[in-house]
C-alpha cells in the first residue's frame, strides 16, 4: 500500500502542505498511522505543552513523552509530532516527531557543553543585522556558523537601511558584511519603506524560514512585514543605540501569505557555538582555502615558516580581523565539544556502573545471597 491510499493521508490537507508537509514526511509517518496517530507541524512549545497543527486545526497538547533529559532531543518548534486523535482523552499527548532534516542548535553557554535547539526543519536561516549601529562582524560570523552548520542555507538581512540614507556609506556597510559572508546572500531591506521586502520574500517563499538575531535587530517588524499584519507585538527601539526589547519569549511558526513558513525567535543575548566546526570553516572558508598552501598541515597560522595564511595577511588579501574571529571561534568550539566528550564519556561510565550494579543484583538473586564475595 502506498502512503497516499491511507486515509490518514494528509497530502490532501492544505493545512499541512503550505507548512511544508510532502511526501517524504508521510511515508516517513507511516508507521504512526497504522497507530491510528495523527501528523501535525508543532508551531510552538510553552511550559510543557505545544501548540500543533493537525488536519482538524491547532491541537493543544502535552509534551510529557517527547521531553527526554538530552535537551537536543526535546520537542521543538518545527518538528512534525505524531499526535493522540481526538476523543482519546484529555490532554492528549505528543507521543513522538519524525527525524528532523535540519536543527539549529547553540550552546546554552560558553563556560558548558549543553546545547539548546532553536528550531527544526529548517530550510533558510535568516540572520538579522540592524543598520541603526555598525554591524557587528564578528557577532554575523558567529550567526552564519551556526547557520551552516544546521544543514539550512544562512541570508543575512540588514534591516533598517531607511536609517541609512547616504549610499555610499550603506554600499561600504553591505561590503564589510559580504566580506564576512562568503557565499552567503545579504539583502538590504526596510520595513518602513519596503525597500528590498520583495527580494526577502521571494528568499523565504519557498519551505520554511527561521528570523534570528539580537533584540533590537528588527525581526519582529520584519516577520509583520512579510506577514502582512501585525502578528509580532513589536516594543519602541530607543534612537540613540538602536536596541530594544523583544516581547516574543517563544518560537512561533506561522504560515506566510505567499508561500513558505516563518519561525521567529526571541531576541538572542548569546548564540554559544556547538560542534559547529564545520560550519566554521564554511563562514572562513577563503582561510581554509589559504591553509591547505600551508608548508605543515597542522599549521596554527601564528610564526610558522611557510605560512600561507600569515603572508594572506600580509599582502593585504585576508584581514587580520577575520583570521582573530577564526582563530577565536576555533578554540570555542574546541571548548565546547571537549567538553561534551567528557560529559558523554562520564554519562556511558555512570550507565556501565548501573549495569554493573544490576548484574550484580541479579546474580546475587539467583544465588540467594547478598552479591558480595562472588567470585
Amino acid at each position: 500500500m502506498t502512503s497516499s491510499a491511507h486515509p490518514l493521508h494528509p497530502l490532501h490537507s492544505s493545512a499541512l502542505t503550505t507548512l511544508g508537509w510532502d511526501d517524504d514526511w508521510a511515508a516517513a509517518f507511516a508507521p504512526y498511522a497504522e497507530l491510528g496517530l495523527v501528523p501535525g507541524r508543532v508551531v510552538r512549545v510553552d511550559r510543557g505543552q505545544c501548540d500543533v497543527l493537525t488536519e482538524e486545526g491547532t491541537v493543544r497538547a502535552d509534551t510529557a513523552f517527547v521531553t527526554p533529559h538530552d535537551p537536543l532531543r526535546v520537542i521543538c518548534t518545527g518538528d512534525w509530532a505524531a499526535v493522540d486523535p481526538a476523543g482519546v482523552g484529555d490532554p492528549r499527548y505528543v507521543r513522538d516527531y519524525l527525524p528532523r532534516r535540519t536543527a539549529f542548535v547553540r550552546s546554552t553557554s560558553s563556560k558548558r557543553s549543553d546545547g539548546q535547539i532553536l528550531a527544526a526543519n529548517v530550510d533558510h536561516a535568516v540572520v538579522a543585522v540592524s543598520l541603526a549601529t555598525d554591524p557587528d562582524l564578528g557577532r554575523i560570523e558567529r550567526f552564519l556558523a551556526l547557520a551552516w552548520e544546521s544543514g539550512a542555507q544562512p541570508v543575512v538581512v540588514l534591516t533598517k537601511a531607511d536609517l541609512v540614507p547616504d549610499p555610499v556609506t550603506l554600499s561600504h556597510l553591505v561590503h564589510d558584511v559580504e566580506s564576512s559572508a562568503p557565499g552567503v546572500p545579504v539583502l538590504t531591506v526596510s520595513s518602513l519603506t519596503g525597500e528590498g521586502m520583495d527580494v526577502l520574500a521571494a528568499v523565504v517563499g519557498n519551505g520554511t524560514t527561521v528570523l534570528l538575531g539580537i533584540s533590537g535587530a528588527g525581526k519582529s517588524t520584519l516577520a509583520n512585514a512579510l506577514l502582512g499584519a501585525d502578528v509580532m507585538d513589536v516594543q519602541a527601539i530607543r534612537d540613540v543605540d538602536g536596541k530594544g526589547r523583544h516581547t516574543t519569549t517563544t518560537r512561533n511558526l506561522l504560515a506566510l501569505p505567499g508561500g513558505g513558513v516563518l519561525i521567529d525567535t526571541p531576541g538572542l543575548r548569546g548564540v554559544g557555538l556547538f560542534d559547529a566546526g564545520s560550519g566554521v570553516e564554511q563562514v572562513f572558508s577563503e582561510i581554509e582555502e589559504y591553509a591547505e598552501q600551508c608548508r605543515f598541515h597542522d599549521c596554527a597560522h601564528e610564526a610558522e615558516p611557510g605560512c600561507a595564511v600569515r603572508d594572506a595577511v600580509e599582502r593585504g588579501e585576508l584581514a587580520e580581523r577575520r583570521l582573530e574571529s577564526y582563530r577565536k571561534l576555533l578554540r570555542e568550539n574546541q571548548r565546547i565539544v571537549a567538553k561534551t566528550d567528557a560529559r558523554l564519556r562520564a554519562d556511558l561510565r555512570r550507565d556501565w556502573r548501573l549495569r554493573s550494579a544490576e548484574g550484580r543484583a541479579n546474580y546475587a538473586a539467583k544465588r540467594g545471597g547478598t552479591g558480595r564475595g562472588w567470585g
